[in-house]
């Protein structure tokens, strides 16, 4: 299902240690206008530097190790994948994040923390369609025991397997189908996790300078050196997921496919993500048509139940999430009800009109449940309506429509219709949603 690109509702200022850097660092979160993204600003540097949270801002020759950095020379900011995970998982789409040096804060006790702190903000749809990534073949990454594969799926799922000689940790598995409310319970509170053999050599690598056992499990051979106890009796795979997660928020888009992983890091992660990025811009370059930001037919489809002949409504170009929408119905002479209506003097009916100025308003009204397929619109009432001109072949219909009330799925709107700018018809409607 095609859902609206989100921001937040209001900016907020997160501060801690960078896991890996150790430095103090505040970072600013704002709303961001719809097809921004996510952007970082490094606002320390003397001339403030953006960095686009895609995968393209990472330089070809950048290695990752136990973290994903993007950007490069005095800008490069490491770490984002917890951050870029909580925005993923949440269904933020466009951000700004203000940050003060050059790596994101870790907050203690997990990545619930800014889980929490982008739902106090208030998570808000923005009227203009994500772009989805469907996985339509399998997609394949393979090298030295790694392994990623993307498989079509209805939804977003992943799966991961680890394995460690460590028998606390051992063989993990995991699956889930990524939604806001599953991200938020079952992946964002898992924390890092470190062997302890493994304590020294990243010190002397100069990482984990900020890690603690606030923000991390170590593993010692026998024992769990924390005195918090495992969150989950899978804690170490989840966290991979979150990771993962991370790094796939760098395609930009919202991925609907199901992602198998084992034994990945965020080396092969990135790698895969190149791949996944190459076919997109493929698919961007073959496209035809579709304008920024509007609900094309397709799109209409995925949410409105009507079909040939009664969909009525060829594209939404604006959409102002439970406010107001606009969308354009082309009328052709090939249009079924003017064989009848009238035979040598074609004319649209003007329950048509109305009937299309609904249809319009379905697509707003749908948007505002979870799964649209499981609802209809139904229309109870038509007040006030009046039909100032005739509509004909050739005409196209602007239909402008403002919500004046939602009440336990019970709305009324005021709708216009116009042709080359001059008003053709107007009414009030009144419907009610009800399940299929």
């Amino acid at each position: 299902m095609t859902r609206q690109q989100r921001t937040i509702g209001r900016e907020f200022e997160l501060e801690g240690l960078g896991l890996h850097t150790g430095n103090t660092i505040r970072l600013k979160c704002k709303p961001a206008p719809p097809n921004s993204g996510i952007k970082f600003i490094r606002v320390d540097l003397d001339e403030p530097e953006e960095v686009s949270a895609v995968v393209t801002s990472i330089p070809a020759e950048a290695q990752a190790f136990r973290n994903t950095s993007i950007g490069g020379g005095k800008a490069t900011i490491h770490t984002v994948e917890h951050l870029l995970a909580a925005c993923y998982g949440l269904q933020i789409d466009n951000l700004v994040i203000e940050i003060t040096g050059n790596e994101p804060p870790e907050p203690e006790g997990g990545y619930g923390a800014y889980v929490r702190a982008f739902r106090e903000a208030g998570i808000e749809a923005q009227g203009v369609p994500v772009e989805v990534f469907e996985i339509d073949r399998v997609i394949t990454l393979c090298e030295d025991g790694v392994e990623i594969h993307a498989v079509p799926s209805d939804k977003f799922r992943v799966s991961f397997t680890i394995q460690y000689d460590n028998h606390l940790i051992g063989t993990q598995y995991a699956t889930f189908a990524l939604t806001p409310e599953v991200f938020a319970s079952e992946i964002a509170p898992a924390r890092t996790f470190v062997l302890m053999e493994d304590v020294e050599r990243l010190r002397e690598m100069g990482l984990i300078k900020g890690g603690s056992l606030g923000n991390a499990l170590v593993f010692r051979e026998g024992e769990i050196m924390n005195q918090e106890p495992l969150r989950f009796p899978d804690e170490c795979v989840r966290h991979k997921i979150l990771d993962l997660v991370g790094d796939l928020s760098l395609l930009g888009s919202p991925i609907k496919g199901h992602i198998y992983a084992v034994k990945s890091g965020h080396s092969a992660n990135i790698r895969f993500v190149r791949k996944l990025w190459e076919l997109k811009e493929r698919r961007r370059r073959l496209s035809v048509g579709g304008a920024g930001g509007a609900w094309d037919i397709n799109l209409i489809q995925e949410i409105m139940p009507h079909r040939y002949p009664f969909l009525l409504v060829d594209r939404i170009i604006e959409l102002e999430d439970k406010k107001r929408v606009v969308g354009i119905k082309n009328v052709t002479i090939n249009e079924p009800f003017f064989q009848g209506h009238f035979p040598g003097r074609p004319i649209m009916p003007a329950v048509l009109i109305i009937e299309a100025m609904a249809q319009v308003g379905g697509v707003l009204l749908l948007n505002t449940v979870d799964d649209p397929k499981k609802y209809l619109v139904y229309f109870t009432r038509v007040d006030r309506a009046k039909f100032r001109r005739p509509v004909v072949p050739g005409d196209q219909l602007r239909f402008e429509l403002e919500l004046k009330s939602l009440r336990r799925g019970i709305c009324t709107m005021q709708g216009y219709a116009f042709v080359e700018g001059k008003l053709a018809a107007e009414a009030e409607l009144s419907s009610v949603i009800v399940e299929r």
